[in-house]
C-alpha cells in the first residue's frame, strides 16, 4: 500500500571523508551542515566489526581501590568489572582531591568516573557537598539515577535541580541539605537569585558536557556560577572538546589541573551508515513509513531539527498506528521522562527527538537511528549515530537526503 520507488543505496567501504569541506560545508569544526550539498558519501560507511584496535590495559581495578565496602558492593551489583580508560585515569586523581580536565565523549563511562570517587569522599566526610552542573534535564536525571545506584544504602542523598518541574519542591529538598545537587543552568540560576542555594557551600564542583553548554548558549551562565564558587574547592571539568570560547572559563575554574584525554572513534565501527534518497516531490513521510514497517526496525530513534517538526511527525506516525513518543523542549519534564522510560522498556517502537533533548541518552538495544532531517553540525551527526551499535552490537544509521 505504501510502496515507493525510493530505495536504500548499497553500503560502501572506505572512509567517510567527513573532513572535506565543500562549498561552505564543514571541516569537522562544527560549521553548519545545512549549507552543505547533500553528498551521500558523507553518510555511507559499512560497519567494521573486525577492526583490530589496541586493547586498553587498566592500571587499576575496582578491587585495588580502598573503597567503602557498600560502594564496592554496589559497583559489583551494577556489573562493573573492569575500568574504562577515563575511569582508570581519572578516579585516582579525583580521590587525591586534584582538579581535573577530562576530555571524553558520551559513552566512555565518564559519569561513573566522577561519581564513584565523589561517593567515596562523601562516605569518609558526610559534611562534604558536591554540585554537578550539566546542560540538559535528561543528562541530569541519568546522573541522579547513577548516583542512587552507586550510593544505595550509604545514607547519601541527592537533589535534582532542573527546569520543567515544580521549583517549590526543589527548594524544600535543598533545605534537607543533600550531599549532592545535580543542576541544569537555567533552574540553578533561578535558585541562586532566590537565595535558595549558595554555591559557596559546595566543596566539589563538576561541569559536565561543557561543549554542549557552549553550543546551547549557557557559557555566560557558567561564568556567572564560577563567580559564586568558594576559592578552596575541587573543580572537575568534563567535555568532549575544549572550544576556544571556553579557555577563559577553564583558567578561572581549575587550579593546577591534571588533564585526562580519552580519544574515541568519531564514528562507531559497529554502525552501518547509509542514505535514503527522497526525490523532490515525493512524500517523505511515506518513505519513512515504508522503512518502519520492515523487519528488524524494532527500536528506532528518529532525529529532527525543530520541536514543531518533531511534534508534527509524532502526530502523523501515531495516526498511522505506530507506537511512538517524542521528547523536545516544549514537553514537561514528567512527560519526557515517561516517554523515555517507555522507549527504554520497548513499550513504544519509535522515539522522536531533537538534538538537545536527546544529548547523552543511554538507551540499550537501539536498532536504528534515522536522521529524518540533517543535523546542524558534524558533531551532532556523530552523537546521533552513537545511540546505536553500542555494547558490541551492530546498529544502523540512515540519513534522509
Amino acid at each position: 500500500m505504501y510502496q515507493k520507488n525510493t530505495h536504500i543505496r548499497s553500503f560502501k567501504g572506505g572512509q567517510n571523508n567527513f573532513s572535506r569541506p565543500r562549498h561552505g560545508g564543514f571541516s569537522g569544526g562544527g560549521r553548519k551542515m545545512r549549507s552543505l550539498p547533500a553528498n551521500p558519501d558523507l553518510f555511507i560507511k559499512k560497519a567494521s566489526l573486525n577492526t583490530e584496535t589496541e586493547e586498553y590495559v587498566s592500571q587499576n581495578s575496582f578491587e585495588s581501590f580502598n573503597f567503602h565496602p557498600v560502594l564496592k558492593s554496589n559497583i559489583d551489583y551494577k556489573g562493573y568489572k573492569t575500568l574504562t580508560p577515563i575511569q582508570d585515569q581519572a578516579i585516582p586523581y579525583i580521590l587525591e582531591g586534584r582538579d581535573l580536565i577530562g576530555l571524553a565523549s558520551t559513552g566512555t563511562g565518564k559519569t561513573a568516573a566522577f561519581l564513584i570517587p565523589l561517593i567515596e569522599q562523601m562516605s569518609k566526610d558526610p559534611k562534604k557537598k558536591a554540585l554537578i552542573i550539566t546542560p540538559t534535564r535528561e543528562l541530569a536525571c541519568q546522573i541522579q539515577d547513577e548516583f542512587r545506584d552507586f550510593a544505595y544504602d550509604m545514607k547519601l542523598y541527592s537533589s535534582l535541580v532542573i527546569g520543567g518541574v515544580d521549583m517549590y519542591r526543589q527548594i524544600q529538598e535543598l533545605k534537607r541539605n543533600p550531599h549532592l545537587v545535580i543542576a541544569t543552568p537555567g533552574r540553578l540560576k533561578d535558585l541562586i537569585r532566590q537565595k535558595a542555594i549558595y554555591l559557596e557551600d559546595y566543596s566539589t564542583i563538576v561541569l559536565d558536557e561543557v561543549d554542549l553548554m557552549v553550543d546551547i548558549g549557557f557559557l555566560q551562565d557558567v561564568k556567572y556560577f564560577i563567580s559564586f564558587l568558594p576559592k578552596n574547592r575541587q573543580s572537575l571539568f568534563f567535555s568532549a572538546t575544549i572550544p576556544s570560547k571556553v579557555q577563559g572559563v577553564l583558567q578561572s575554574f581549575v587550579n593546577n589541573p591534571v588533564t585526562v584525554s580519552v580519544k574515541k572513534q568519531e564514528t562507531s565501527e559497529n554502525v552501518d551508515q547509509d542514505v535514503i534518497r527522497v526525490v523532490s516531490g515525493e512524500n517523505k513521510i511515506e518513505t519513512l513509513h515504508n522503512l518502519l514497517i520492515k523487519d528488524g526496525f524494532d527500536k528506532v530513534l528518529i532525529f529532527g531539527r525543530t520541536k514543531h517538526g518533531i511534534e508534527k511527525l509524532n502526530r502523523e506516525l501515531d495516526l498511522r498506528g505506530f507506537k511512538v513518543g517524542a521528547i523536545h523542549g516544549n514537553k514537561r519534564q514528567s512527560q519526557r521522562q515517561r516517554i523515555l522510560q517507555s522507549f527504554k522498556a520497548s513499550q513504544i517502537q519509535i522515539l522522536l527527538a531533537t538534538d538537545v533533548a536527546s544529548r547523552g541518552l543511554d538507551i540499550p538495544n537501539v536498532t536504528h537511528v534515522i536522521n529524518y532531517e540533517l543535523p546542524e553540525t558534524f558533531e551532532d551527526y556523530i552523537h546521533r549515530i552513537g545511540r546505536t551499535g553500542r555494547a558490541g552490537k551492530t546498529g544502523c544509521a540512515l540519513t534522509f537526503i
